[in-house]
């Protein structure tokens, strides 16, 4: 099926041209929202009437994204989670989960502008691509954690598993030591 775009998008085209998709792509993607028009003569001639207000109104949104992008752009949102002591969540975030994050943090975002390609699923801090336009692109830090303390932590670039480890390479010197001197006695009995 041939369609007009009605807005730039990505790996498809530019706004005003004219390119061919599949049929279940237009009609169950771009026709409902509003990002296309069919390919036919009237739908053409009315794109052309409507060009210059169509792009007047793309400019204006690609302004407002911008003006949010400045102020978005490297911020750092905390998810606290429950998490096994590999550091495997018990569930995962998605991109529900990251926009109310950011709207609680004061930024108006949907779900649809985040980029996730697939779920979070472990603690750590990770970048995560925000398309606040077509042409708009942010990257947000999302630091994954268990309490609010272990979030500092990793802000710091800390490895929350280090301190974990430590204590367990302590704790099997204090076994292995018991041990040693538990098979000492042995031996003297």
């Amino acid at each position: 099926m041939e369609v007009i775009l009605l807005e730039r998008i990505a790996r498809l085209g530019q706004m005003g041209e004219t390119v061919k998709v599949r049929d279940g792509f237009a009609r169950n993607f771009l026709l409902p929202q509003g990002k296309a028009l069919r390919a036919t003569k009237a739908n053409k001639e009315h794109f052309e009437t409507q060009r210059a207000q169509l792009e007047a109104r793309n400019l204006e949104r690609r302004q407002e994204a911008e003006a949010v992008a400045e102020k978005l752009n490297g911020q750092s949102f905390v998810l606290i989670r429950q998490a096994g002591e590999t550091g495997v969540l018990y569930g995962s975030v998605a991109t529900r989960d990251l926009a109310e994050a950011m709207t609680e943090g004061g930024f108006s975002v949907a779900r649809q502008q985040i980029v996730l390609n697939h779920p979070i699923k472990t603690l750590g801090v990770q970048e995560v691509p925000v398309n606040l336009h077509p042409e708009v692109e942010v990257k947000v830090l999302i630091n994954v954690a268990r309490s609010p303390e272990e979030a500092e932590r990793q802000a710091r670039g800390e490895s929350v598993f280090t301190r974990e480890e430590n204590n367990l390479d302590d704790l099997g010197l204090e076994v292995g030591a018991a041990l040693a001197e538990a098979a000492g006695d042995d031996e003297e009995i």
